[in-house]
């Protein structure tokens, strides 16, 4: 074959795949043009600026027949950047006795998820699906019945995620700042509880007296203490600090319940080394 010839052999068989390649390109790229528009580089939509690996197993190929096929639980994926949220929040990641509206879709196996209250990849403040909040959010599932059961008709609950609040203490974590803010209430008896500036909890009628806002890992040095990796996980340390979430449940249907039962102490001896 003369050289001129397979020259030109050599080149349509690079140009033939130079073409090949981008028309898969381009395949691909319609599969997920709808995604690509709405995360595109430099917008401010959530995630915007982040890979679809990250999430979705089919990476930059998704689209909306394998959106949901995701490389971890929204949970765990959530929780990587969002902490806090996933610690002290709503129950997550369960399949829910009734269904809840419409509105708020559970995820492909009937768990309500993450993005049951959220648009994962929306720009509005919190993501947050519906105009509804507070209460009325609350009372898109749940009923008023619900709520009567609570020794605070729900008020602690019904805040999405705990965090925030009125009361102002530089010491205190953001749950705990979230609980005082209605339990530094000395006037009525039934949220008699205090935090004073020595950062001793006490509680109402004196039961129990507990300091709060301390760092857990610094107060090992003086030694009485179990080191941080040997206590229960259910004892959560926000920033590494004792907590009304250390003791106290965030989300349950006993308003105040414990983290665990605490025959014996057994509570107090997940911390304290006696």
């Amino acid at each position: 074959m003369p050289v001129q010839w397979r020259a030109l052999e050599a080149w349509m068989k690079k140009f033939t795949f130079k073409l090949a390649a981008t028309l898969a390109l381009l395949v691909m790229a319609a599969g997920a043009g709808v995604l690509y528009a709405t995360l595109a580089p430099g917008n401010r939509q959530h995630l915007g600026n982040s890979s679809c690996a990250g999430c979705h197993l089919a990476g930059d190929r998704v689209n909306a027949e394998n959106a949901s096929i995701l490389t971890a639980s929204q949970e765990i994926l959530c929780g990587q950047c969002h902490p806090k949220a996933i610690q002290v929040s709503h129950p997550s990641g369960f399949a829910p006795k009734n269904k809840p509206p419409a509105a708020y879709p559970l995820d492909w196996k009937g768990d309500l998820t993450c993005s049951t209250c959220h648009e994962i990849h929306n720009s509005g403040n919190g993501l947050m699906r519906g105009t509804q909040r507070g209460k009325a959010l609350c009372l898109s599932c749940h009923n008023d019945q619900f709520f009567a059961k609570m020794r605070d008709r729900g008020v602690s609950t019904q805040v999405g995620h705990l965090g925030g609040g009125s009361f102002v203490a530089a010491f205190l974590d953001v749950y705990s700042a979230k609980c005082m803010s209605c339990h530094d209430q000395r006037g009525n008896p039934k949220f008699a509880t205090a935090v004073d500036q020595s950062g001793v909890v006490r509680h109402a009628g004196s039961s129990v007296n507990h300091p709060i806002g301390v760092n857990y890992k610094k107060s090992t040095i003086y030694g009485g203490y179990r080191p941080m990796h040997m206590i229960s996980k259910k004892i959560l340390l926000p920033d590494g600090k004792l907590s009304c979430v250390s003791c106290h449940q965030g989300y349950a249907g006993e308003h105040g319940k414990l983290v665990m039962n605490n025959t014996g102490s057994a509570l107090c001896f997940e911390c304290h080394d006696l």
